[in-house]
């Protein structure tokens, strides 16, 4: 069988906010993964009781072993707002730029997590 290049979306396309995509490449069974952004975006009065919404990262996490990284684009709240919520279940490396990865780090300071290990600036 041939590789494939696998695009799905988990939150956030075609929209502003909760931006998470995965890339998958490989062949199929066998597919290697690579998230770009997790990000959030904030409910409006439609949802009392509720201040931020973020993708569902199941698929993922169900494949967590084939996981290679995170990479984040930028550092808008669309982009890397959910951060801290989902990566604990993945722990994997990021990628960054370094303004990017200064606000994550702090982030995950403000919940007592070290992540300048899996950290990576670009």
């Amino acid at each position: 069988m041939k590789d494939e290049l696998i695009f799905c979306p988990l939150g956030g396309s075609g929209e502003i906010g909760m931006n998470m995509n995965l890339f998958g490449f490989g062949k199929p069974g066998e597919h290697k993964w690579i998230i770009v952004d997790i990000g959030v975006t904030f409910a409006d009065e439609s949802i009392p009781g509720i201040d931020l919404i973020y993708p569902d990262p199941g698929f993922i996490i169900d494949k967590k072993e084939s996981l290679l990284a995170i990479v984040l684009t930028h550092a808008h709240e669309d982009h890397i707002g959910a951060i801290t919520q989902i990566w604990p279940k993945l722990n994997c490396k990021i990628f960054a730029t370094p303004f990017t990865a200064a606000l994550v780090v702090e982030k995950f300071r403000e919940k007592n997590i070290d992540i300048t290990a899996f950290l990576k600036n670009c």
